[in-house]
């Protein structure tokens, strides 16, 4: 619900745009793994860094093996050449992948049945604090990290018992050939319809962003956000009934919003950030709009009782490093949390990055403890703004 209903279509880029330029890309409802699959095949991906056994410091040196979950197909491919194959060069660790949609169902019935087949699992942000209160997961060990990787990585990407290891951005992508001077700037503009004139799209399956969104283009500042309180709900639903008969299409899976934009049916949608970093580097005239961008976080985390406990630790203080931390960003699109990567960088790709500090002032980043927080009535704060919002678009 809370991203897990991210969707891509399959194959590699390439493939992709050629159907985009010819207007034949046909809609299909498809899942996370192929988001990310998507992603990491449209990047144009650097020599990677060499990676060498004085890189790991002798403290994660070690042997055996370590079992980490993966998305698949080129996500994994891409993980596994600029991050997990210099792990083995420097540490002697060899990595192991194992592929599922979602790493929750498999980590549940892990922990249920008492027998932990894997190390290393990756967790939406909604799912992490239940898991997290279940005792799922073992504490970072954060003495492993060199100071590159602790003082680049925020306060807020390193928890206890988990650390994000990528960020999804959903902005507002406009079609730049729907306009002739400036397009819109921010969330406002997405409203202001006699200014910026055209068709305008929405993500369908989803309350949190879209109320964010909302409350943005009706004046709240972004730290003004979080708690979601019923008054700012309310306040929300209002204002995007305002922009409702303006939404021609409410896109339900990932490729959506860029078919539209491509095919010049959207002039102005809200887009997960990678899906239109794709195209930008493959050179569709569409621009992301930072000025209110919502981060969300997906968590790395280690499983207690998994089977190799130690060499997890070691693989997780080692992609934090600012340099692999980079060639994961280059690998699949997505950013790691690391903010010294940027030295690591290409300097065209920043720009297009979530990360990158000039938008740290004008984010919203997901308060995901607040979402999976549970209410009076029982149900948590998500399942409630999911509810207000279903009701809200069957009016």
């Amino acid at each position: 619900m809370l991203g897990g209903l991210i969707a891509e279509e399959t194959g590699r880029y390439a493939a992709m745009t050629d159907l985009l330029m010819n207007g034949r890309w046909q809609q299909s409802v498809l899942s996370r793994r192929t988001l990310l699959r998507g992603a990491a095949a449209s990047m144009a991906v650097p020599a990677v860094m060499r990676t060498t056994g004085a890189l790991a410091q002798e403290k994660l040196a070690g042997s055996g093996q370590v079992v980490v979950y993966s998305y698949g197909g080129s996500f994994t491919d891409g993980v596994r050449r600029y991050v997990y194959e210099p792990f083995t060069k420097a540490t002697g660790i060899k990595v192991v992948d194992v592929v599922a949609d979602l790493s929750e169902p498999q980590v549940k019935a892990m922990h249920q049945a008492g027998r932990i087949d894997w190390d290393i699992a990756y967790v939406q942000p909604q799912n992490y604090p239940p898991m997290q209160e279940a005792g799922m997961f073992e504490p970072i060990d954060y003495s492993l990290w060199d100071e590159e990787s602790l003082t680049g990585t925020p306060p807020r990407s390193r928890l206890k018992d988990a650390v994000a290891i990528f960020s999804v951005g959903m902005v507002l992508a406009y079609d730049q050939r729907s306009f002739s001077q400036a397009g819109p700037q921010n969330w406002a503009d997405f409203w202001n319809v006699k200014k910026f004139a055209g068709p305008r799209g929405l993500y369908a399956s989803e309350a949190t962003r879209n109320m964010v969104s909302a409350l943005l283009a009706d004046g709240a500042a972004s730290k003004e956000i979080w708690p979601l309180t019923n008054d700012k709900i309310d306040r929300a639903l209002k204002k995007l009934t305002e922009i409702k008969p303006y939404i021609t299409k409410w896109w339900t899976a990932g490729g959506e919003p860029i078919q539209l934009l491509t095919n010049r049916e959207y002039a102005m949608t809200n887009a997960y950030d990678g899906r239109v970093l794709a195209v930008i580097r493959q050179g569709v005239p569409i621009k992301m709009v930072w000025d209110g961008v919502y981060i969300r976080p997906n968590y790395a985390t280690i499983l207690k009782g998994g089977p190799n406990i130690a060499n997890a630790q070691r693989l997780i203080a080692f992609l934090n490093r600012a340099q692999i931390a980079a060639g994961w960003t280059q690998a699949t699109g997505y950013p790691g949390p690391n903010m010294n990567q940027l030295d690591h960088l290409p300097p065209d790709l920043i720009p297009l990055l979530n990360i990158n500090p000039e938008y740290a002032s004008k984010a919203v980043f997901e308060e995901s403890a607040w979402l999976a927080a549970t209410r009076p009535d029982g149900k948590t704060n998500a399942d409630h703004l999911q509810e207000r919002w279903l009701a809200w678009r069957t009016q």
